[in-house]
């Protein structure tokens, strides 16, 4: 299947998200509860990360190997990315709506988080590490550059324990869409 990039926004833009199956066909979800990371005080993590944070050892670049994310996203024993799924985040990437926010450690990529910038929301659709604390420093640093950039939204989509770490917390589909509107209302750039 052909997948064109502007319908693909627009359908992010509703709300919908990719995801494969298991048997990996590709299709458009979304969900009666929504995910988010809090881009105001709400958003926390653990004082153990805060001494990672001091210690600087991650250095911090977007897009820096965007294919790289993409399969170490993809890399693990039950996904929902499939090889189809990375060549349309590839042709978005290309397209400039999606975006990989990652650690490095010296030549190393430590972790990163893989999602869609569309005006005031970022969409993210999965994260990894390769090295400890890699992904977390990530997100912290994620949530401080969307922060600065104005962004209206976080959507993580769904919740997870990991997430919730971070003070992710749902809203229904009713609340996502009217934050999503005022999102897109918003005249943000990621870069």
């Amino acid at each position: 299947m052909i997948w064109d990039t502007d319908s693909i926004i627009q359908a992010y833009a509703q709300g919908y998200f990719l995801m494969s199956d298991e048997e990996g066909t590709l299709g458009w979800y979304t969900s009666s509860q929504r995910t988010l990371i809090p881009l105001d005080d709400r958003f926390r993590y653990p004082k153990s990360l805060q001494r990672v944070l001091n210690q600087e050892r991650f250095t911090v670049a977007i897009n820096r190997d965007f294919p790289a994310v993409c399969w170490g996203c993809a890399n693990r024993e039950t996904t929902w990315i499939s090889h189809e799924l990375i060549e349309i985040y590839l042709q978005l990437n290309q397209a400039g709506w999606a975006f990989s926010f990652e650690t490095w450690q010296g030549n190393q990529l430590a972790g990163g988080i893989l999602g869609i910038a569309i005006r005031g929301a970022f969409i993210g659709e999965s994260m990894f590490y390769n090295i400890p604390d890699g992904s977390k420093v990530a997100m912290v640093k994620l949530v401080e550059h969307l922060r600065a950039r104005g962004f209206v939204l976080f959507d993580a989509q769904l919740q997870n324990p990991h997430l919730a770490r971070f003070g992710s917390y749902g809203i229904s589909d009713r609340e996502y869409k009217l934050l999503l509107r005022k999102a897109l209302s918003s005249k943000c750039h990621l870069i």
